[in-house]
């Protein structure tokens, strides 16, 4: 197959190039493919003919898209109209990859993809969720996967972080514990995308490790595996403001996984432990 990957040097985009690269892959820098340039997304994949695109290019980093509100929905509400538009016009399957933070985080049990999207809470949340509307509505073979709490090589991520903050000495770490959500490599995720394309499904798909955790238990679980003697320091959302509010309550239900009787996605103490070799 013919894969067209977006962001492709980004913190997912890196392992989708390893998983797929047995197949034939297109990936343009931002230069070549600037996702909020719809005339040059229409024209690439006018000449290149992909067979499906995986668009993972986002604006990620929530504190900053709250600074720069033009720019995030430039890039993930726009930009995924554009890519879903030319994979319509081109006849390819879109995989659009989304987030936990199109859900507002008030509902007291994980969210499943029966539940509507409403009322997210930062610039980043409301640019993601109005992409995904933009894919739904601009292409009719989609694929829409939210994985939340990503980690993983080549990128900064909340491992890399804790790690960083680790080396440098500091006797404590304070870390929110009122926030929860599942924790999810890259690996697992490029791997149940992958598993995805194997079917024919049209729809939203959850894909994030098994179990929950705060961000506290997470940043423990990280020393715990890396084999680091850190002191962390429970504390709550208002003890660490941010310029973005996050949701409380970040933890998605594979429940479409299992419908399709696709292999489960690991408990994600044990994926950590599987991949902190390759992050420490």
């Amino acid at each position: 197959m013919k894969i067209l990957i977006t962001g492709s040097t980004g913190l997912l985009g890196r392992e989708l190039v390893k998983k797929f690269s047995r197949h034939s892959l297109l990936l343009p820098s931002s230069n070549e493919l600037n996702v909020t340039n719809a005339a040059q997304v229409y024209r690439f994949c006018r000449e290149n003919k992909p067979d499906i695109i995986i668009h993972s290019a986002a604006y990620t980093n929530v504190d900053a898209c709250e600074i720069n509100p033009e720019l995030a929905f430039a890039v993930n509400a726009d930009g995924s109209k554009n890519i879903a538009r030319a994979a319509y016009e081109s006849g390819a399957r879109l995989i659009g990859i989304s987030s936990d933070y199109v859900f507002d985080g008030k509902l007291n049990r994980p969210y499943s993809e029966y539940d509507v999207p409403f009322g997210p809470l930062s610039v980043y949340g409301q640019s993601k969720l109005l992409g995904e509307q933009n894919i739904q509505n601009s292409c009719d073979n989609w694929v829409i996967v939210r994985v939340s709490w990503l980690y993983g090589e080549g990128g900064k991520n909340f491992v890399s972080t804790m790690l960083k903050a680790a080396r440098s000495g500091l006797p404590e770490i304070k870390v929110v514990n009122d926030q929860i959500g599942n924790p999810t490599s890259t690996v697992s995720a490029a791997a149940a995308i992958e598993r995805l394309l194997e079917t024919d499904f049209r729809g939203i798909v959850h894909a994030t490790c098994e179990g929950e955790a705060s961000w506290f238990d997470f940043a423990q679980e990280i020393f715990r595996a890396a084999g680091i003697n850190q002191k962390v320091v429970p504390c709550t959302t208002e003890e660490y403001p941010r310029p973005a509010p996050r949701p409380r309550n970040s933890r998605l239900e594979n429940r479409v996984l299992r419908e399709l009787q696709l292999p489960p996605m690991l408990d994600w103490r044990k994926e950590l432990s599987l991949q902190m070799r390759a992050l420490i």
